[in-house]
């Protein structure tokens, strides 16, 4: 079960270096294999496709492609009132994403000089989303519409077929409320490899986005660079904050609900409470019975989970922004005390009534975050994400004339005498 780990300056970053250790295992043994069915679908396209659909899913669907009749067919096999919840959550994401818009933008000077920067959506983005036991519809929907919100013109999306060939009706439903164009039924490295080159049905994208397996996300890495990519994501892991005046039901729940991911899953609790950690410990091993994914939850808790006890908060603190988590909760008397003193985090949920699984569907901010310490320079999936930006630059004959020695003088520095000629030619400089 969890370990308890008194902080003294050392044992706890030594758990640290533990935890660099899971999220930078090698994938060596995985890459041979997923280079072989890049190289495939590149040469030979959908039948390549095919073929590693029927090996890897058991069946393949008779056409890839979902036509929005055969959509509509698949909706209304949902449940009604998981198809209200979906809305409400599109509602709440779009309306949190709206806010990030950017603006194209332009200045004048009196000199006649104009500049400024064009802002515009990809023209077409791929989302790769996974079914099976884990059928994310919320990714969906966490990918698609900052995507839409951003201008994107075609959203293009794969999901693996169920095990009879046929899509998860939930993650269809969310595709539709999300707005994406094409679905297509292939999943793993190749439909990633679909995406980044184009095949005789798949168009190719811009940029792929999505969450995955570890072929998937061997997939994104080895096509970064044909393609863009979000991110390279390592396992889940959730950094808990809380003092004396915490739950300890709520803290071994919100432990728990991010350990039952995956064995590498992560789960953290820091706090200055020696009674708080121990009480945890022992919630953990009440609830843990009744729940589904036990073995998984024990696996990761027992691997990758501890409890640091630390002197005071300012520890606490210092060492939350160490770890840099992908999801931290601030379990506080005064949780917005802290806002401003937490810097490295993917996101933050304040208060004993914001729980992790509010992010993660429902109460608008994106899900798709950094892991493994990356929050210290990386940010969420935004729709910032889905734009480009261009510069533009016009000049009058009089104003280049103005500063034509001074961009002679950097090019001239620099030995770049061609650029230097390309001003001087304008106005006959020596």
């Amino acid at each position: 079960m969890i370990k308890t780990v008194i902080a003294d300056g050392k044992k706890e970053y030594e758990f640290i270096e533990y935890l660099k250790k899971r999220a930078q295992s090698s994938d060596k043994n995985v890459i041979p294999t997923v280079s072989e069915i890049i190289d495939n679908v590149r040469e030979n396209g959908d039948r390549a496709v095919r073929e590693y659909t029927i090996k890897f899913d058991g069946k393949a669907p008779e056409h890839a492609e979902i036509t929005a009749g055969e959509m509509d067919e698949i909706i209304a096999k949902c449940d009604k009132a998981f198809l209200e919840t979906v809305k409400k959550a599109a509602a709440n994401i779009a309306d949190f994403h709206q806010r990030q818009v950017q603006q194209s933008w332009l200045t004048t000077k009196e000199n006649g000089v104009i500049m400024g920067q064009r802002v515009r959506g990809l023209s077409r983005v791929g989302i790769y989303v996974p079914g099976g036991t884990a059928a994310l519809s919320s990714s969906v929907l966490m990918n698609a519409i900052p995507a839409k919100i951003a201008g994107v013109k075609e959203i293009v999306m794969c999901t693996p077929p169920q095990k009879d060939g046929t899509p998860n009706p939930d993650i269809i439903a969310a595709a539709k409320q999300a707005g994406v164009d094409r679905i297509f039924l292939m999943g793993g490295a190749q439909a990633i490899a679909a995406m980044a080159f184009g095949t005789e049905t798949v168009p190719k994208a811009d940029k792929i986005v999505g969450p995955g397996n570890i072929f998937v996300a061997t997939a994104k890495k080895l096509l970064y660079g044909t393609v863009d990519i979000d991110m390279i994501a390592g396992p889940s892991e959730i950094l808990i904050v809380a003092d004396k005046t915490a739950n300890p039901k709520f803290l071994a729940a919100d432990l728990m609900s991010q350990a039952e991911h995956d064995r590498l899953a992560s789960s953290i609790l820091l706090t200055d409470s020696a009674e708080l950690a121990e009480q945890t410990k022992e919630e953990i091993g009440r609830q843990v019975q009744t729940l589904s994914r036990r073995e998984i939850i024990e696996s990761s808790l027992d691997n990758f989970g501890a409890i640091i006890v630390c002197s005071d908060i300012a520890q606490v603190i210092d060492f939350a922004n160490e770890l840099a988590p992908e999801h931290l909760e601030v379990c506080c008397a005064n949780p917005m005390e802290y806002v401003g003193k937490l810097d490295n985090a993917g996101s933050v949920f304040l208060g004993n009534y914001s729980p992790e699984p509010l992010g993660d569907y429902f109460a608008g901010p994106n899900h798709v975050l950094p892991t493994s310490g990356t929050a210290r320079f990386f940010s969420p999936l935004s729709v910032d994400s889905f734009i480009k930006k261009s510069s533009f630059i016009y000049y009058t004959e009089e104003a280049l004339r103005a500063d034509a020695q001074d961009v002679v003088r950097f090019a001239e520095a620099e030995s770049l005498t061609a650029h230097a000629n390309s001003v001087k030619v304008r106005f006959d400089l020596d």
